[in-house]
């Protein structure tokens, strides 16, 4: 006998609906997968014809072929399990009803039955809902993660049994509902009110939030760059829902939703060790999973003692930051992941850490100072928006008892900004003035004619590149917006300069 069912799996960030055939014939008892099975998808066999038995029913002891079409794409998910497991039930009559064909079904299976969560539910669902399956079946796991697509019924049963009889009519079960959310927000952040002095660095971080701009604190060891960076999180606005869906996609992929709690409301932060390497920083394995730059995704990506880590992972940073995706190239595919981040970098401005410190003496030579500069390329550096040297902070400073600054108000002013940047770039797909290109610029950036002026100095006295100037300009309407002005005043140019030029 024949069965058709459905199931999935991904591609890059995105869903594949996969046809499972069932076909049972007299011959030696023997199960069969192919279409391209990996390692998990051909275990599936034996967790399947155990969950089949121990949910009471009878596994079929004659020969068994299942082809997962179509048949040129790998297929890497364990969620296999419970469409072949459903085949398997159907084509041996003990599925009675042809409704089971009107269901996806995406679950992995424990060898008693039960349905267990798999990692990448929401781009499964998304898909299955756009080729018009309207049902899905999941375990109790990714009920919340598939009832983010509108309009979707999801059924999330406990065990293959239950399944079942409802397929049969016997037993059936209500459709799930979105639990409901509570948004904390950036409540459980580190404030900025803490941080004592620091003023510079604080409304570098500032105009960092702002705008999404990249960010380089350079300082002696125990100036506050760890914690300021830390704290940036509680200064970024919330997501807005497209931002959170595309954010929740990748880590639905990557399995990092915690507690399957469904939507991802607060921006990433992460923050990989020094020891990182180039392909877990963008991506890559035999069947390409994100990396960290995709996974810092309109959020933040803070890499802490910036020379330290190897030159190589440093380099393979410059087209991500570039083009806001990262391509990622094997024998069978190409994937192409969202890389729209803001990179926060801190590191010490020499080996002992002391170079230009008012209390400490340098040690380090000429040659020393330079080979570890050097660990940081130009092409780097020129991707950096915005420099900032962040000094020993004196006793004073560390004993006032004059309050700074609350995280909350200086969000306010973000949020604002933000506001009036996407309210610019909406028309364009983007989000923030660090995501311009060149073109935007010449719409988005009026300046007064002393602007222009101090600008034309800049660029050639410092002689910057194109690049340089862009991003110098983008800073500059950052800081506009803050003071939310529509035109570039000298003020403006002139404190994007000095970010630019600061170390």
């Amino acid at each position: 006998m024949f069965s058709q069912t459905f199931g999935s799996t991904t591609l890059g960030l995105n869903g594949v609906l996969i046809t499972v055939e069932v076909d049972i014939s007299n011959g030696l008892p023997a199960l069969d997968i192919v279409g391209l099975p990996d390692t998990a998808v051909k275990e599936s066999k034996e967790r399947v014809r155990a969950a089949i038995k121990n949910s009471g029913f009878e596994f079929p002891s004659r020969r068994i072929t299942i082809n997962l079409a179509p048949a040129d794409l790998k297929k890497d998910s364990s969620g296999l399990d419970l469409p072949i497991a459903i085949g398997i039930l159907a084509a041996s009559g003990q599925i009675i009803s042809k409704h089971y064909q009107q269901y996806v079904f995406v679950s992995e299976l424990s060898l008693e039955g039960k349905l267990r969560g798999i990692s990448g539910v929401l781009p499964m669902a998304i898909h299955c809902f756009e080729q018009g399956v309207n049902q899905i079946v999941v375990g109790t796991d990714n009920s919340q993660e598939a009832l983010l697509v509108d309009r979707l019924m999801v059924y999330s049963p406990t065990n293959l049994a239950q399944l079942v009889n409802h397929l049969n009519g016997q037993e059936l079960l209500t459709p799930e509902k979105q639990k409901p959310f509570t948004d904390l927000g950036n409540n459980n952040y580190e404030d900025f009110a803490d941080v004592q002095g620091q003023f510079v660095a604080k409304r570098a971080l500032e105009v960092a939030a702002a705008g999404g701009h990249n960010l380089l604190m350079v300082g002696p060891p125990g100036s506050g760059k760890t914690m300021l960076a830390r704290r940036i999180t509680s200064i970024l606005p919330t997501m807005s829902p497209q931002e959170a869906l595309e954010v929740t996609k990748i880590y639905s992929i990557a399995d990092l939703l915690h507690n399957h709690t469904g939507l991802v409301t607060t921006r990433p932060f992460r923050s990989p060790h020094h020891t990182i390497s180039a392909a877990s920083m963008v991506g890559g394995g035999r069947i390409p999973r994100p990396g960290e730059v995709t996974l810092s995704h309109h959020g933040v990506l803070f890499l802490d003692e910036l020379a330290e880590f190897p030159r190589t992972v440093l380099e393979v940073l410059r087209q991500p930051l570039e083009d806001g995706q990262v391509t990622i190239s094997r024998v069978n595919a190409s994937f192409s992941y969202p890389a729209k981040l803001m990179l926060l970098t801190a590191m010490n401005p020499c080996p002992c850490g002391f170079l230009g410190d008012s209390s400490k003496g340098c040690s380090c030579s000429i040659g020393d100072i330079n080979r570890y500069r050097k660990k940081i390329s130009g092409p780097l550096l020129d991707r950096m928006d915005i420099h900032v040297h962040v000094p020993r902070l004196e006793y004073a400073e560390m004993t006032t008892t004059v309050p700074t600054e609350s995280s909350a108000i200086i969000r306010q002013r973000v949020i604002e900004a933000r506001a009036i940047q996407y309210a610019r770039l909406k028309k364009y797909n983007l989000f923030c003035n660090a995501q311009m290109s060149h073109k935007h610029l010449k719409t988005a950036c009026h300046m007064t004619p002393g602007a222009q002026l101090i600008l034309k100095q800049a660029f050639e006295k410092m002689n910057l590149s194109a690049r340089g100037y862009d991003r110098i300009l983008k800073v500059a309407r950052t800081i506009a917006d803050l003071a939310k002005t529509d035109e570039i005043t000298d003020m403006h140019i002139a404190e994007a300069i000095h970010f630019r030029n600061n170390i």
